[in-house]
């Protein structure tokens, strides 16, 4: 649900925050309204499990003493275009596939190509009210992209989210409601599970419109008492019956507020901050500047990037990217005021980073966004914290994600599910998304995050900053809960190539007790900042492979604004040319689960783990309901030494294969995108953007992302550059000359600079 009102910063995006409790049953309760401007919205859910729909009951109530006009919009995300599998309309009450105010539901489907009407996904529905009633629908309109300005494109990627629009005119104190029921079914070309039926082709499309139908014509009202039912706007009250309920009563408690409705109530915040530096938009660059030039300290910066979490991070209606704040935060900040003043050059003195929640922190815990961990807190820091704390960092807490990593579309845990920092009604990407967007929302000047597929490349990417995912080895992943061990990267997010280099110098170091890192032993910079120079691609050949920018969601808006930016690296010196897509990775030569395998070393690694079996871990009945397994363990369990050693031999084979292309085809780096379309809403558990992984984490060969600018819709677009094994620093130098000519990070305008208000920091 969205609503357009006014310049409230939660209008027109993914309206959240009601506190959604269970009531007993299969019915769920706002526990408290959000109130936008004078209106608060409260939600009640009931689910039906055996006739396969929600009923999603939304009450407005006007507490201002105006007449207040606003539009709603109900709606979200039905599937995706993956060639065959567009969502299109099915159905519709009135018999037609064009949605209207004369319907009172519609349904959507995915064909299947080969399969006649037969649905790829299962088919879904909408009720929308009273078909041809007044106030039922005003308009259809593109859920994903402001449903209130514009329609629901009829294909493409866009077309799989509706958004159902009404306007309401409440008077001072009025409450007014809106009833919606979405119906499901099953995949018509897949069975539910194991040994269990596929639907015949069309049979799940005509159940959804039938219950569709059925609860149009008779609306399931159970549980709802007769002012709630006058209550509402999209159905002719006249016509429905329910025990308690007398249409004629509706002219009187149709003009009053619900009872209760609007109390206790969460409203958008007004904080200040105490401190008078303002830290938005600062590199890190620039704030050691600004301290050594004493125009501010530590302690000012930690106080402002602590307010603005306050004010944009925490409760219902935050972005929820920061689990937990150190409670000594100020007191660091003070020791690195006191430490500079008597001589201290450590390179990134008072600096205040966040640190990914599945890497260790010796003095808060370390849940990897599970409830399997919930307050474990390891005996010591991980390789890469050390080195940030000797460097003089400040460590400010610890970064959301999803859950033990699992996610490369989007950063849900057991403490909330982060919000994009440009548009909260999308998702941030995973696995690393607390720690891209508590960057790009000036939370901390950098932060730690992990990359196992995408986890780095692609919050980066939607946030509008810069990270490496170099070679194998190339930082030491000690002290990491593990994804997939060997393939998992632990690296900086951050908000330009300077910063990325700074960081890199006090953490990219050989670890004596990891000898995973060993491979990159001999080939480490002293110093990455040498090679960042305005001539780094000079003479450069950049290859660019011949789909890369090709999304699978089928749009063009952010690959055609890209293309665009190839233009700057000409400008730089380089050559574009096209070549061929990558070589495909070679056979496997090794055994074993690399999950598991991940966990036994971690467990013999952290003396004090509550578990010592990585089945407890991988089993957890407290993981989030979705990444839980049921049934015995299936897996090949641990991983031999020579496993071990015939992984890291397979993807050495692969970094040389990659190799051996680039020569072939006569290029100094290959050009990848970051996201390939819009990024889509955080509502779903499927594919959040269009998306093409580069051959660095299954392989190890290095890769730098930096932002380039924004698409057409004003989304951040990135770039990858990939190139040969312990070839990072050069990469480094190639993303610094781009960004010297595009300047393609941009800022989020959600999150704007705090006022100041008097306090001490």
């Amino acid at each position: 649900m969205s609503v357009a009102k006014s310049s409230n910063p939660l209008d027109g995006i993914l309206l959240r925050g009601f506190g959604i409790a269970q009531e007993g049953g299969n019915a769920f309760n706002s526990s408290h309204p959000v109130v936008l401007d004078g209106i608060a919205v409260e939600r009640k859910l009931v689910i039906n499990p055996g006739d396969s729909y929600g009923r999603f009951f939304d009450t407005f109530t006007n507490t201002t003493k105006k007449r207040q006009l606003v539009d709603v919009a109900f709606g979200g995300q039905l599937g995706y275009n993956t060639g065959a599998n567009q969502s299109a309309v099915a159905s519709t009450s009135s018999g037609d596939r064009t949605v209207s105010g004369e319907d009172g539901w519609a349904e959507w489907y995915t064909p299947s190509a080969g399969t006649g009407s037969a649905s790829f996904n299962g088919p879904s529905a909408t009720t929308i009210g009273s078909p041809g009633y007044a106030g039922s629908l005003s308009r259809v309109g593109n859920f994903l992209r402001n449903p209130f300005k514009n329609p629901l494109p009829t294909a493409g990627d866009e077309a799989n989210h509706p958004g159902f629009v009404n306007r309401l005119e409440l008077a001072p104190g009025q409450s007014l409601s809106l009833l919606h029921f979405v119906v499901t079914g099953l995949s018509e070309s897949r069975a539910l599970s194991s040994g269990a039926a596929i639907p015949a082709a069309g049979s799940q499309v005509s159940a959804v419109a039938a219950t569709a139908s059925r609860l149009t014509r008779s609306p399931d009202l159970s549980g709802l008492s007769g002012a709630e039912i006058c209550s509402l706007a999209n159905y002719e009250l006249s016509g429905l019956k329910a025990p308690g309920f007398h249409a004629p009563d509706c002219r009187t408690l149709r003009q009053k507020p619900l009872k209760g409705a609007g109390t206790g109530a969460v409203t958008v915040p007004v904080v200040t901050t105490s401190s008078k530096y303002n830290v938005v938009g600062k590199t890190i660059t620039q704030l050691l500047t600004d301290m050594k030039a004493d125009r501010t300290n530590a302690a000012q910066i930690t106080r402002a990037y602590l307010d603005r979490i306050s004010a944009y991070d925490r409760g219902p209606l935050g972005l929820h990217s920061v689990i937990t704040v150190a409670s000594d935060a100020m007191t660091q900040a003070r020791a690195a005021d006191v430490a500079r003043a008597h001589g201290d050059k450590r390179p990134l003195l008072g600096i205040p980073i966040l640190v990914k929640d599945i890497i260790d922190t010796k003095d808060m815990p370390t849940t990897g966004g599970s409830l399997v961990f919930d307050g474990y807190r390891p005996t010591k820091d991980a390789w890469q914290v050390a080195k940030l704390r000797e460097a003089g960092a400040i460590i400010l807490g610890k970064a959301n994600l999803s859950e033990f990593a699992n996610s490369g579309f989007y950063s849900e845990s057991a403490y909330g599910q982060v919000w994009n920092a440009f548009d909260p009604s999308r998702s941030s990407i995973g696995s690393s998304g607390g720690s891209a967007v508590a960057v790009a929302s000036s939370f901390a000047a950098a932060a730690l995050g992990t990359q196992t597929g995408d986890s780095l490349w692609g919050p980066s990417g939607a946030a509008s900053l810069v990270s490496l995912r170099g070679t194998d080895g190339m930082e030491s992943g000690q002290g990491t809960m593990p994804l997939t061990v060997v393939q998992d990267y632990v690296g900086f997010i951050s908000r330009s190539v300077q910063d990325q280099a700074l960081l890199l110098n006090a953490t990219a170091v050989d670890n004596p007790d990891d000898p995973l890192d060993d491979v990159s032993n001999g080939h480490r910079p002293k110093n990455w900042t040498t090679g960042l120079t305005a001539g780094a691609l000079k003479g450069k050949v950049i290859g660019v492979p011949a789909s890369a920018f090709n999304d699978p969601f089928g749009t063009t808006e952010t690959s055609d604004a890209l293309r665009a930016q190839f233009d700057q690296f000409r400008r730089a010196g380089a050559t574009i040319r096209t070549i061929s897509d990558a070589p495909a990775a070679p056979a496997r030569t090794y055994a074993g689960d690399t999950n598991y395998e991940g966990w036994r070393e971690w467990i013999a690694d952290h003396p004090n783990s509550p578990y010592t079996d990585p089945l407890q871990i991988i089993q957890s009945p407290l993981r989030l309901p979705y990444n839980r397994t049921t049934g015995p363990y299936t897996g090949a369990g641990a991983m031999s030494a020579q496993d071990i050693a015939n992984m890291q031999t397979w993807r050495a084979g692969y970094r040389q294969s990659l190799e051996a292309w680039m020569q072939q085809e006569g290029v100094d780096a290959v050009l990848d995108p970051t996201e390939l379309s819009d990024i889509h809403l955080n509502d779903s558990v499927g594919n959040s953007f269009g998306r093409r992984d580069p051959q660095s984490s299954a392989s190890g060969v290095p890769t730098v992302i930096f932002p380039a600018g924004v698409n057409s819709h004003n989304q951040p677009i990135g770039f990858q550059l990939q190139g040969r094994a312990f070839q990072d620093p050069e990469l480094m130098g190639m993303a610094y000359a781009f960004e010297l000519l595009a300047q393609g990070h941009v800022e989020p305008t959600v999150t704007p600079a705090l006022k100041y208000g008097p306090g001490t920091p």
